[in-house]
């Protein structure tokens, strides 16, 4: 990676740390460009200003917000409970996700200009009510935000109770089996044949 490249990657990094702690008024131009090593005017030279870097940031860490946690249509109930693991692991793409909402994009579609970002998903839960295991009374559409929303039930951005990594493995292992109960019971029908669920904590932290 040439010199330029490593620059500009060390600015997206700090700005994505920036702008997820600080928010888009918040962060600081001159804080991102210590933290990566460049002068302001590189920086600018690259992405031509605060807003120009912030949509950059946004771009570059799609892929981990949207694919944090490989969607398994067949295990959804486990999928959201991964998707908890994932927030508790990794606060800052979700806390980047809830600043661009709160002050860019504040109704609709959060990444409606980011093209075929969840087509894959929709088109697949879509064929799984066809085949009878997604309960069918729902839009395809409706189902995936039902699901990120009860697996951010205690998420870093809940304004009730938000879960910590220092939080004991068995309370972990409550809050997953608890949304993994509630996706099954909301969302899947009697012929899903999905076996992820059971009592009290059946639902296993994935293994790294």
């Amino acid at each position: 990676m040439r010199d330029g490249q490593k620059s500009r990657r060390r600015v997206l990094d700090a700005a994505a740390a920036e702008f997820a702690e600080r928010g888009i008024a918040g962060a600081r131009v001159d804080r991102i460009a210590v933290s990566a090593g460049v002068n302001k005017s590189q920086m600018y030279s690259y992405f031509g200003s605060k807003d120009g870097l912030l949509d950059a940031v946004i771009r570059d860490q799609l892929a981990s917000i949207l694919d944090a946690v490989p969607f398994t249509v067949d295990d959804l109930p486990g999928y959201a409970a991964r998707l908890y693991d994932s927030y508790v692991e990794s606060p800052e793409l979700l806390r980047l996700a809830t600043w661009y909402r709160l002050e860019r994009v504040p109704a609709g579609d959060l990444l409606q200009s980011v093209e075929d970002h969840g087509d894959g998903k929709i088109r697949a839960i879509a064929d799984a009510q066809r085949e009878g295991r997604i309960d069918p009374a729902l839009a395809p559409c409706e189902v995936y935000p039902l699901i990120t929303a009860i697996a951010m039930t205690w998420s870093p951005v809940n304004v009730t109770y938000a879960a910590s990594k220092n939080d004991g493995e068995a309370e972990h292992a409550r809050r997953r089996s608890i949304i993994a109960q509630t996706v099954s019971r909301a969302l899947l029908t009697t012929n899903s044949g999905n076996e992820s669920v059971g009592g009290t904590g059946d639902v296993q932290r994935p293994r790294a």
